[in-house]
């Protein structure tokens, strides 16, 4: 039950922070905005290390497949793409085709095991459930 509350906050979160990140984009540039984000983040990153487990560095050197640690450089086009996605059609369009791509790769993830995820079967009530929420967006953008 933890973990649903958790991915609520998270889901509220990236809301807030993508309606920030394209507001600051109006003052300075998108890369400007998108390095102070991310630099921040780090800065967040290294409070909360220094005080809570302070685990060493050099363990991500064990960490393989290399490519895992990819994490932070998708994070800064995460961030460009969110911005531009927020500033062309608005938060809450952006953030429901967001979900949606969201959903998609990770079923597609899931359903060939990519990246060392657990291989789950074909389930078709997902695929419905995919279809539904394509079909909601499509009547919340309706004018």
């Amino acid at each position: 039950m933890i973990g649903f509350f958790i991915a609520l906050i998270s889901g509220a979160l990236m809301s807030i922070q993508g309606v920030f990140n394209t507001q600051v984009t109006k003052d300075s540039g998108i890369w400007v905005a998108n390095a102070f984000v991310q630099f921040t983040a780090l800065l967040v990153c290294l409070g909360a290390w220094f005080f809570t487990d302070r685990s060493s560095f050099g363990t991500l050197l064990k960490v393989e497949p290399k490519y895992m640690l990819l994490g932070g450089a998708i994070g800064a086009f995460i961030t460009y793409t969110v911005i531009k996605s927020m500033d062309m059609l608005g938060p809450a369009r952006a953030v429901m085709l967001i979900v949606v791509a969201q959903l998609l790769v990770a079923y597609v993830i899931e359903l060939f095991g990519w990246f060392g995820v657990d291989k789950q079967p074909f389930e078709m009530r997902k695929v419905i459930g995919m279809v539904i929420t394509i079909v909601g967006i499509i009547t919340f953008k309706w004018k």
